[in-house]
């Protein structure tokens, strides 16, 4: 649990890189953006272009070696030299939101999805839901980068996500907090329609290509399906997730 002792950046901020995004990012009123970093490489009319947006927008732009950047962004090949740290309001650490006075009822699970396209859909279906939290583990999911936000047309910038740092860690601390952790599978008896729920429940989307890894799969309390009475194997696991936070909705109405 030694991810948990000390908050890190990646519990507070969205990093854009990349030229149009932070351009994008210093332009939009609804954002807070804590700071720009400019490769010491970077010149020219770009470069002098995200100045002067920088400080229209008072926002300080610090200067670091093209390295640092590429390190910093996490993608070397598409970060143009620019990242930019955007205020994420309502994203915290996993145990934060746990030792809360009143902790997320119902929060989601990500197990291995790597597809960003996918981590971004489902962070927009589950705060169009109202859900509560969405566990975004540091390691073995998509990075949230660009083209994540790009997936939720946005909203990952204000969506729940609870931060920590694998899946497993997130199901022991959740198991450990008395929550029951379900997890979707096409040969689950119950189904999400029909479950029984506790008071405090989690639901575990698993990857696109492994599904539930092992590791999170032994502390599963049930596994539960999405009928399909059509011949179709299985959902992409964001309209999985989509059916998941919706069928919480009506259950809430």
């Amino acid at each position: 649990m030694g991810d948990e002792a000390e908050v890190s950046p990646k519990d507070r901020f969205l990093t854009v890189y990349g030229r149009k995004p932070v351009l994008e990012a210093l332009a939009d009123d609804g954002l807070q953006v804590d700071k720009v970093i400019l490769a010491d490489t970077a010149r020219g009319p770009a470069a002098a272009e995200i100045q002067r947006a920088a400080r229209d927008a008072g926002v300080p732009v610090q200067r670091a070696s093209a390295h640092r950047v590429k390190v910093l962004a996490g993608n070397g090949k598409q970060d143009q030299g620019v990242l930019a740290d955007v205020v994420a309001p309502r994203m915290r650490s996993l145990a934060a939101a746990l030792d809360d006075r009143r902790p997320p009822a119902r929060v989601l699970l990500l197990d291995g999805i790597t597809t960003p396209a996918n981590v971004g859909m489902i962070l927009r279906t589950a705060t169009a839901a109202g859900l509560e939290g969405v566990i975004v583990p540091r390691r073995g999911v998509a990075a949230l980068d660009p083209m994540v936000v790009k997936a939720s047309a946005g909203v990952a910038f204000r969506a729940p996500v609870l931060r920590c740092g694998s899946a497993r860690e997130a199901a022991e601390m959740l198991t450990d907090a008395g929550y029951g952790l379900y997890a979707l599978s096409a040969s689950g008896k119950s189904t999400v329609f029909d479950v029984a729920l506790p008071q405090r429940a989690a639901f575990v989307l698993g990857g696109e290509t492994a599904g539930v890894g092992a590791a999170v799969a032994e502390l599963v309390t049930e596994w539960v399906s999405i009928p399909m009475p059509g011949d179709v194997e299985s959902l992409n696991v964001s309209a999985a997730a989509a059916v998941l936070s919706f069928e919480l909705v009506r259950r809430a109405s």
